[in-house]
């Protein structure tokens, strides 16, 4: 798999069946190793190791409704009363961050309603304080620490 422009981890990768997997700490199982994967495992590394976002608080590919379809979001991190404080959209490092990636991530915040929108290629990264009813998305510096 190809470098990230994130910290290296130390992932767990076996072969079963004849397809690479690598450990998922959150889901605690082994995942078919796809470059969407990929760079999924290294952004929750990331937010858990560099910005100390618990992992008890982190739910991957969690399901929500969008016009009656089911959908995934890639990432979710929960505020300490359980309530969705960042929804965090990943994308394979070959694919360019345009506006369709914004516009899903907003999408499924609709659903969600979590303050704090991400995106990210595992080469770029993009966060974003939500916006609601009238308010626009406002884009940060910086991802925020989480709030103890």
């Amino acid at each position: 798999m190809q470098p990230l422009n994130l910290p290296a981890i130390e992932a767990k990768i076996i072969k079963d069946e004849g397809r690479q997997k690598i450990f998922d700490p959150i889901r605690k199982k082994y995942i078919v190793l796809t470059p969407e994967e990929w760079v999924r495992q290294h952004f929750i590394q990331f937010i858990s190791s560099s910005l100390s976002y618990p992992k008890s608080l982190i739910k991957v590919e969690s399901g929500l409704q969008v016009n009656a379809l089911n959908k995934r979001s890639d990432i979710l991190v929960f505020d300490r009363n359980g309530k969705p404080w960042m929804l965090i959209e990943c994308k394979a490092p070959h694919l360019k961050l345009n506006q369709n990636a914004f516009n899903q991530a907003a999408v499924y915040n609709m659903t969600v309603g979590a303050k704090y929108l991400a995106v990210t290629n595992g080469m770029m990264h993009f966060c974003m304080l939500a916006g609601n009813g009238d308010q626009k998305p406002v884009f940060l510096a910086d991802f925020p620490q989480f709030q103890n």
